[in-house]
């Protein structure tokens, strides 16, 4: 399986402070250039457990006595680490964006280049598919995922165009959906639209929000003191939570104070945002986007 290069290896991998003999995770594996940068910085007694829900990331399995894959979706990491016997970790990696793989198998219909019939799911073992999106939902709720998951003016008339038109038939392919919305795709924002409403539809698809929230949740209780998360955000949506949750502990309000006035939370940062330099942007496209955060366990 071809898949690019991991975005932020370098920046990402140094934020984890590896120590050699650490048990560390990779909860997003893809083709697994972070893993095995992971793997050359840990010593014999080091151990890396690798999680990706995608079947074809197991092609790319690392063939490492200190390496464990799993093909589960990383919303049950706490879970899944605990079936292995490992109940702390040194520190935690995610790269939370659509592999370049997933984007570049046309019939999996994550990429606005390709003509593939609707589907968009992460897992392929999962019933609910961009198809499901398209063609089942309520003008409200295809609505609602416009708007939260693309933060797109037109969520409205996206929707309501889109079940009008579906009076005529089922939208079966990404060419279909095009078609069916082009009159809300003015040529000079297209591309730019186009993404958008992809991006929501693979968010609804793929739970992705909800997954993310759930998998904050175990964080502090999963990092032993002083281990480290280093996580790539691609769009506002995760990178909001990720910086809100590593600064207050939740992802909504404010955490309590004590008589003092001060307040406990369970993770501070480390450094400030990392971006991505114009030359890795310039050798790979996919990384113009991303945002590495990292925290350490109090």
């Amino acid at each position: 399986m071809e898949y690019h290069n991991p975005v932020l290896l370098k920046e990402s991998v140094d934020g984890l402070n590896i120590i050699e003999d650490g048990v560390y995770v990779d909860v997003t594996f893809g083709g697994g250039g972070h893993s095995r940068e992971i793997l050359k910085r840990l010593g014999n007694k080091g151990r890396l457990i690798a999680f990706d829900q995608d079947q074809d990331a197991l092609l790319n399995k690392i063939d490492d006595s200190r390496f464990t894959l799993i093909n589960e979706n990383f919303r049950y990491v706490k879970q899944f680490l605990r079936f292995h016997g490992v109940k702390s970790i040194d520190g935690i990696l995610a790269d939370f964006g659509v592999s370049s793989h997933q984007f570049d198998v046309a019939e999996r219909g994550f990429s606005t280049r390709f003509e593939a019939n609707l589907d968009m799911r992460m897992n392929q073992q999962e019933i609910l598919s961009a198809h499901t999106v398209i063609n089942d939902y309520d003008e409200q709720k295809l609505r609602q995922v416009f708007w939260q998951y693309g933060e797109l003016k037109q969520a409205s008339a996206l929707a309501r165009t889109i079940i009008a038109e579906r009076k005529n038939g089922e939208i079966k392919t990404t060419g279909q959906l095009k078609q069916v919305i082009k009159r809300h795709l003015p040529a000079y924002r297209e591309n730019k639209i186009l993404a958008q409403i992809y991006q929501a539809i693979r968010i609804e698809v793929n739970q992705e929000i909800e997954v993310l929230k759930e998998f904050l949740l175990q964080i502090p209780d999963l990092l032993k003191k002083g281990g480290r998360l280093s996580f790539i955000s691609y769009h506002s949506l995760e990178d909001r939570l990720v910086k809100r949750f590593i600064r207050n502990g939740m992802f909504e309000g404010e955490p309590e104070k004590d008589m003092f006035g001060n307040f406990s939370v369970p993770l501070k940062k480390i450094g400030k945002l990392i971006i991505p330099t114009q030359e890795e942007i310039e050798l790979n496209n996919r990384a113009r986007s991303a945002k590495l955060r990292i925290a350490e366990k109090l």
